[in-house]
């Protein structure tokens, strides 16, 4: 009598590799990019040019305000405050 316990076995487990690959694939799609200029763009790259501009921006209006004085560790608050803009822009944008 054959034993073909260990093929059935391989077997198994190819089924569940593909259905667990079936299922942390179906997520992926393709990247978001857009069109400027003829040539595609990330669109976290945008995202986060935005976020250092308004970051800019920022640091000029704590600047006239006469706050940027009182930051303690700027860098680290721009740091953030360029991360949460980007977070922001994308979350508007692109929903």
């Amino acid at each position: 009598m054959v034993d073909f316990s260990g093929v059935y076995r391989r077997r198994e487990i190819a089924r569940t590799g593909l259905a667990g690959a079936a299922l942390t694939l179906a997520g992926c799609s393709d990247a978001p990019s857009q069109n400027i200029l003829g040539s595609y763009f990330p669109s976290w790259m945008i995202c986060a040019i935005a976020g250092l501009l308004l970051s800019v921006v920022a640091h000029r209006l704590f600047a006239v305000a006469g706050l940027d004085k009182s930051i303690p560790l700027p860098v680290l608050v721009f740091l953030a405050l360029s991360a949460f803009f980007a977070f922001a822009v994308w979350l508007v944008w692109l929903g």
